[in-house]
Parts: structure tokens; sequence; C-alpha cells
């Protein structure tokens, strides 16, 4: 028996944010999620925008698992993390340990595919680190462009931060996700829904379909 992926399903109990007051609270798992899809969307826009060849589906993976080691070491609050060097240092050697136990839970045939994920280090994830270190600060500025929405002024000098910290990574990806996507995270789900607005129909065979759909629907209520 090997209880990897059961342990893996115990990432929705470990919380982030643990010094912030929050009005949703938010765990590793749906933050796994949001870079998963932040660190795929910034390969496409670098392969689209910026004549890159990054491999979107790897990015994607390796998002998914970035915070993996946290079931086993908790999320430990950035300014705590990054304090000193020396704090730093021996919390990335914890967080080794931590992808080593859990790989220890696979079958050994399939641990060094997963410890690659866990730490990034495959062939051709060095290029990709960047990419999905950018999205894992993306992530934190929607979480605080959220918080900041729901009359929450406890992160709004996170969100400075964080916002600065990935200027300065000079990653275009980023810089054209900042500027074309960001802003739409703090919008009410009426301002978000531009179809509307900017006079978007269906087609006329997909209106038909609806209205069928529709029309079943109230036969049988």
């Amino acid at each position: 028996m090997y209880p990897f992926f059961a342990m893996l399903s115990r990432m929705k109990y470990i919380n982030r944010w643990g010094l912030m007051r929050n009005t949703r609270s938010e765990n590793i798992c749906e933050h796994s999620l949001d870079v998963a899809m932040i660190a795929h969307a910034l390969a496409l826009i670098g392969n689209r925008y910026f004549q890159k060849s990054f491999d979107p589906e790897r990015a994607a993976v390796l998002g998914l698992f970035h915070d993996a080691s946290e079931i086993i070491t908790g999320d430990m609050p950035t300014p705590i993390k990054y304090h000193s060097e020396e704090i730093r240092s021996a919390y990335q050697e914890v967080e080794e340990r931590a992808v080593e136990h859990l790989t220890s839970m696979l079958p050994q045939e399939l641990r060094g595919e997963y410890e690659e994920l866990m730490t990034a280090s495959g062939e051709r994830d060095e290029e990709l680190k960047p990419l999905v270190k950018a999205a894992d600060r993306i992530s934190a500025a929607v979480k605080c462009v959220e918080e900041r929405s729901s009359g929450n002024h406890d992160f709004h000098k996170a969100e400075q931060s964080i916002l600065q910290s990935i200027e300065k990574m000079e990653l275009s990806e980023a810089d054209y996700f900042i500027k074309e996507f960001l802003p739409s995270y703090g919008l009410t789900i009426e301002e978000q829904d531009y179809t509307r607005e900017a006079g978007l129909k269906f087609s006329p065979s997909s209106q038909m379909v609806f209205s069928k759909v529709l029309k079943d629907k109230g036969g049988k209520a």
C-alpha cells in the first residue's frame, strides 16, 4: 500500500497567509491549482508573444507540485522564511527532506519522476523555474487583490511588495499577465461578464439548441 496520493490530498488542509487576517482562507491545494494555470498561461504567452519555446504542460505540472512539500513543513510566512540566509538555507534543507519523505511513499519505479516534479530538476525545467516562481507570486497578488476588493486592508502593503518583486524579475510574460489579466480579479462577476457589453451573440444554431434545452427543462418541471 502506497499513501503518496492520500497525503497529497491533504494539501487542502494546509492554509496559507497564517499571519494575515483573511476574509476567506486559502489552502495550498487551491493555490497550487492557481499557480499551475498561471504558469501554463505564462508559457503560452512567452511562446506566442516573445518567441520562446516553453513547454506549457510541463510548466503547469511543475506549478501543481511546487508546494507539495508543505504537506510536511506547513506554510511558513514569507517574512520569516526570508528573514535571513541562515533561516532560508535551513528551510530549504527541510523542504528537501520533506520531498524525500513524500516520494518514499511511492513505488520505487515512480519516485524519480515525482522527485523531479517537486524539485523542478528535470532536463528542461531550469528554463521553466522563473515562470513557476512568477506564477506563484502572481497567485499571491491575486489573493491580495481579492482581499482588498472585499474591504480587507491588511493585504495592501503585501500587494505592493509582491507586485514590486514581480516587476524586479524582468519577465516579459509576467509583465504581460499583470497588465492584461490581473485587473479583472478586482471586478465583480457582473463586471467580468464582458460578453453582453461587447455585444457578442450566439450563432442561430446555438440559439436553437439553447432554446430547445430550456423548453425541455420547462416541460419536465
